[in-house]
């Protein structure tokens, strides 16, 4: 008995040591042929319920990007660029004028806004250019003509033959608020039509030395060159503004972009189409910055406004008994506070209909009524 129960521990020991070495060195070998939980050829995972296939997520704003991108287009330049040979005869007799000329590429964006056709983007994007290409969202391409360009406010419009075309839906810009979500949509670097998000920055922008009438909305959404002259919009899909330029110091975007707002970019589309030019007013006045200085000096009582530096003579702000020191305060019932303001005013008033106008005359209230006439081209931009 003591000898069997000798064999029967010294055939567990071995068993036991065996279990062991081969846990250790072939675990498969103990694994093969036990099913493991979770191991029937798949890994267990907890999935979310299936939405129906384009069922936008909680949140989403691609309703307002389907709305929107068919009419935002990317807008192709090309320029013939002439050597510094061009000037020199014996080069041009061997080789032409055509020799030495490198064609220029350039990229931008662009918003359809008429079914006519009609194109609205930056005076920058054509600016010079030989060829324009605008290729919509769904691939069609169609050769651009420039009806006309405003470089004072940096649009232009253009003008493409193709039928069935997507139309951006215009919104009230002048309705919107610091904190509103926006969508910025355009062609960033040539890589295709991209959108991204943000919120108004800011309202009323000016003094960036970037137009001569300026009233930009800033934002946050990514902007990036070859975003100019594409839409910014709102949730609902609708276009606020023309996106125009960055504040940056890399070349990208640091989340200070500017659009033009979508009033303005209406305003000056009509008048190109209609008159082939922005027709604006005019009173020929040059003015400054209402200072501290200033106030003591002339005995202005005005707290806001712009002072009168310089009267053009014959021009109808002389006519109208404007002199220099003279504030403006209101311009056809609107109050104005800056300088950019008072350009912003004058320029909307029709030529050749008086408006009337607020001035402080060293602390006394003055009303008077001048007829604008129509705003030169070209003219120093510092006359107003």
């Amino acid at each position: 008995m003591k000898r069997l129960w000798l064999l029967f521990a010294q055939t567990v020991t071995v068993l036991v040591a065996a279990y062991f070495v081969a846990l250790t060195l072939k675990p498969e070998w103990l694994d093969r042929g036990r099913v493991q939980p979770g191991s029937t050829g798949s890994i267990s995972i907890i999935e979310a319920p299936s939405a129906p296939p384009g069922t936008p997520a909680p949140g989403s704003l691609n309703g307002a990007v389907r709305k929107a991108a068919p009419a935002v287009v990317s807008i192709n330049t090309s320029t013939a660029v002439r050597g510094p040979q061009r000037n020199d005869p014996w080069f041009r007799f061997f080789f032409g004028d055509q020799a030495g000329q490198q064609q220029q590429s350039g990229l931008g964006s662009g918003v359809i806004m008429s079914p006519e056709g009609y194109v609205l983007t930056n005076n920058h994007v054509v600016e010079s250019a030989d060829a324009i290409e605008v290729v919509l969202q769904d691939a069609r391409r169609a050769t651009a003509k420039v009806i006309g360009t405003d470089p004072e406010s940096d649009l232009a419009v253009l003008k493409i033959d193709l039928g069935n075309l997507p139309v951006m839906t215009l919104g009230n810009s002048d309705a919107l608020l610091v904190g509103d979500q926006v969508l910025a949509i355009g062609n960033p670097f040539g890589v295709g039509q991209t959108v991204t998000s943000g919120i108004v920055s800011a309202l009323g922008r000016n003094q960036l030395g970037i137009n001569t009438f300026e009233n930009f909305i800033q934002t946050d959404a990514a902007i990036n060159p070859g975003n100019s002259g594409g839409a910014l919009t709102d949730i609902n899909g609708n276009l606020m503004g023309i996106n125009t330029a960055i504040y940056s110091r890399s070349g990208g975007s640091m989340g200070i972009g500017f659009a033009i707002p979508v009033s303005t970019a209406k305003q000056v589309m009509e008048s190109i189409v209609k008159n082939g030019q922005v027709v604006r007013g005019w009173i020929g006045v040059e003015a400054g910055e209402l200072t501290p200085e200033l106030v003591q000096t002339f005995g202005i009582k005005a707290a806001e406004g712009a002072i009168v530096t310089g009267v053009f003579n014959g021009g109808p702000a002389a006519s109208a008994g404007i002199r220099p020191g003279d504030v403006i305060t209101q311009v056809g019932g609107q109050p104005v506070r800056t300088v950019s303001e008072l350009l912003t005013r004058i320029a909307a008033l029709a030529p050749g209909e008086a408006a009337p106008f607020a001035l402080d005359r060293r602390g006394e209230p003055v009303q008077t009524s001048v007829t604008p006439a129509q705003r030169p081209r070209p003219r120093a931009q510092q006359q107003r």
